[in-house]
Parts: structure tokens; C-alpha cells; sequence
């Protein structure tokens, strides 16, 4: 036994893999406590309620790599599930799809505009952007809610309530987000040239990388994803509030943290994130079987920003603790 504690070293496995080991032992309370929660038709319920923010989450991991922050997807989730709801009954739905994705395009236009090559601090950028982005959503609905007159009537239900092979499309639709966008960023050179520039930008543009492109790709990346997951939204409520996005930045940046990704930028990848916001749909799950009020998952969540933060940091400088 002591020869086996010698060789495992507790800080180093604290440091890399205590998210994990924390969860695996959350998990284990939970299915202790619960008899319904590990079940496949629960397990099949977190996926497809984790699909709508792991969509969003695959575009701002190409963000995140890339060494920036996009704080703007929560408003822009409003705008666009608002968008492709409202012109659902006025132009049908696929035109209404069709103006959602190019929305979703248009504000990563901006904001890798503004931030590629305008080079302006991300944070800042996108925070405006959140503002700006909700403002828009008010003014365009008056401040209503929308919704679609006949949600039986249309097959544009089967984003967000189908199902293919008895799991359900929205899962289809995050897992396979993530595996063609997840063999880009690891086997391309677009994907080797948005870890180069992540890693140390400067040394990157000194080898051919052209720095502003990619960061601008990224962020287009992140505004197109985000409008898919409106989508899936959209179609599964049929209707939407002013402010249905509204939090939804700090969550999807938790689950990417959770999964690895460095907000320092240069490492990270898709699958962790997957992990990551399965992670977190299990934990919000698990609370509210055991009993605890929905506000209790934000104060989860914050906790889940620093313990991975504070694991990404240790595991750089080598240490748990200064």
C-alpha cells in the first residue's frame, strides 16, 4: 500500500483529474438517493436538455482556444430563438431557419470583426454585445413574448421534440455538431492554426498564421452555433421569452472550463466539452431530484467555475496552492 501511495501522486491527481473524481462521487450520492437517475430514459432527458447549451458551447470552444471570451451567446441565443419563433407563421419555416443561421452569422461577423482585426479586448466586446443584442430583442418584439399559432401543424417541431432511433434530435444534432467540428479542430490545419494561435499568437503570425482570420473564423464559429441552438429551442417550446438566453454565457463557459479548455487559450477540445456539459446537466438533474430549488444550480455553478479554474491554473504553475 505504501508503495502504491508512492507512486500515485494525490496533488498531481487532485490537479488533473478533481473535477472528475468530485463528480464521479456526486453521481454515486445521487443514484444512491434516486432510483430514477441513472436510468436510460433520464440519462436521455439530460442529454437532450444538454443539447441546446453543448451547441452553443462547441462554437465557443473554438473561442476560448483561441485565447478569447464570448460573453455575447446568452443575448444572441434570445434574439435568434425570438427570430426563427416570430417568422415561423409570417415567412414559414424554413425561410425562418434560413434568417436565423445568418443572424447567428452576423453577430460573430461583428464581433470577430471588432475583435480579429479591430483588436479590441473580447470582454469588453462582447459584453457590449450582450447588451446590445437584448436591447435589439426588446425593440423588435415591443417587449412580448412570441410564439407559433399551431405547433401541432408544422414539422418544425422535430428539431427540438423528434426523435431518430429513440434518442432524441436535439442529441443527434449536439453529438454530431461535435464530432465533424471536433475532427476539424484536431485533424486540420485550420484547427493546428487556432491552437497555434491560442498558444502564443505572436509566435504564430512569425509562422505564416494569419491571426485575425482565425480569430475571426472563431467567432463566427460561435455566432453560427448559437443560432443553431435557437433553433433547437425554438422548435422544442414553440415560443420564446424576451430573455430565454439569459444566463446561459456563464454556463456554457463552465462546461467548457469543466471539460479542460484553458481560458488562457492554446488547449482543450471538443469531446471535453461534451464531457463537461454532460457534467453539468447531471449535476442540475441530480440537485432537483434530490430536492433542492433551481436556484441552488447557479450557486453550483459558480462553484464549478472556480474549483476549475483554480485546477487549471495549479496544474500550469505545478502546484495546488502558492
Amino acid at each position: 500500500m505504501e508503495t502504491l501511495m508512492k507512486r500515485v501522486n494525490l496533488p498531481q491527481l487532485a490537479r488533473q483529474q478533481g473535477i472528475l473524481i468530485a463528480f464521479v462521487i456526486f453521481l454515486a450520492v445521487v443514484a444512491a438517493s434516486s432510483d430514477t437517475f441513472l436510468t436510460t430514459g433520464n440519462i436521455l432527458q439530460v442529454l437532450r436538455q444538454a443539447s441546446i447549451l453543448g451547441t452553443m458551447a462547441l462554437g465557443v470552444t473554438f473561442v476560448v482556444i483561441c485565447g478569447r471570451l464570448d460573453l455575447s451567446v446568452g443575448s444572441a441565443l434570445s434574439l435568434t430563438t425570438v427570430l426563427v419563433v416570430d417568422l415561423h407563421d409570417k415567412i414559414g419555416p424554413g425561410p425562418a431557419i434560413l434568417v436565423t443561421l445568418v443572424a447567428g452569422l452576423l453577430v460573430g461577423v461583428v464581433n470577430g470583426l471588432l475583435i480579429g482585426y479591430v483588436r479590441l479586448n473580447s470582454l469588453i466586446v462582447t459584453l457590449g454585445m450582450l447588451s446590445t443584442l437584448q436591447g435589439v430583442t426588446l425593440i423588435y418584439t415591443g417587449g412580448k413574448n412570441v410564439s407559433v399559432a399551431n405547433p401541432e401543424a408544422t414539422w418544425f417541431g422535430f428539431f427540438g421534440r423528434g426523435h431518430f432511433l429513440d434518442i432524441p434530435v436535439p442529441v443527434w444534432i449536439f453529438l454530431g455538431g461535435a464530432a465533424v467540428l471536433g475532427v476539424i479542430l484536431a485533424r486540420t490545419s485550420y484547427g493546428r492554426q487556432v491552437y497555434a494561435v491560442g498558444g502564443n499568437e505572436t509566435a504564430s503570425r512569425f509562422s505564416g498564421v494569419n491571426a485575425r482570420r482565425i480569430v475571426f473564423s472563431a467567432y463566427l464559429l460561435s455566432g453560427l452555433t448559437t443560432a443553431v441552438a435557437a433553433v433547437i429551442m425554438g422548435s422544442r417550446v414553440m415560443g420564446s421569452q424576451n430573455n430565454v438566453g439569459q444566463g446561459y454565457e456563464l454556463q456554457v463557459l463552465a462546461g467548457i472550463i469543466l471539460g479542460g479548455t484553458s481560458l488562457l487559450g492554446g488547449s482543450g477540445t471538443l469531446l471535453k466539452t461534451v464531457i463537461g456539459i454532460a457534467i453539468l446537466g447531471f449535476i442540475e438533474n441530480g440537485l432537483l431530484l434530490l430536492g433542492y430549488p433551481y436556484y441552488v444550480q447557479w450557486l453550483v455553478t459558480w462553484a464549478v467555475i472556480i474549483g476549475a479554474v483554480w485546477l487549471d491554473v495549479a496544474s500550469k504553475r505545478g502546484r495546488l496552492f502558492v
